[in-house]
């Protein structure tokens, strides 16, 4: 049973910008780190964000620093990752993942709960 819906995907032009939510049951992921990350055509799935239940640690790819922002509200259940400055190359499915732990982590391995995906496309 998928418990992380994904939502805010879309096509958009290079340069442009895109919000992406995660939903989330209450009290499912109490205390859990939440993570983004992508997979595009033909390559592996790659972390692009991630961030404590605090908010207070956060965690960026090289790829994505300082165009990407990942927060989350959990009195709405919600995990975002705002995206501007978007490049044809962060075209990928995006998906909300989730991790049993307090601190901060990008290993995918260590996620135990995702979502279906959304696709971004980014065109130049």
């Amino acid at each position: 049973q998928v418990q992380l819906v994904e939502s805010g995907g879309g096509l958009v032009q290079a340069g442009g910008s895109l919000r992406l939510s995660c939903k989330f049951p209450e009290h499912t992921f109490s205390g859990y780190t939440m993570g983004w990350f992508r997979q595009a055509p033909g390559k592996e799935r790659e972390s692009v964000a991630a961030i404590t239940w605090s908010g207070g640690n956060t965690d960026y790819a090289d790829s994505v620093k300082g165009r990407f922002t990942i927060s989350r509200d959990n009195a709405m259940n919600t995990v975002y990752l705002q995206m501007n400055s978007l490049k044809p190359e962060d075209t990928a499915v995006y998906y909300c993942a989730a991790a049993p732990y307090s601190s901060v982590h990008t290993t995918t391995r260590l996620y135990s709960d995702w979502g279906q995906g959304t696709q971004v496309t980014v065109s130049s």
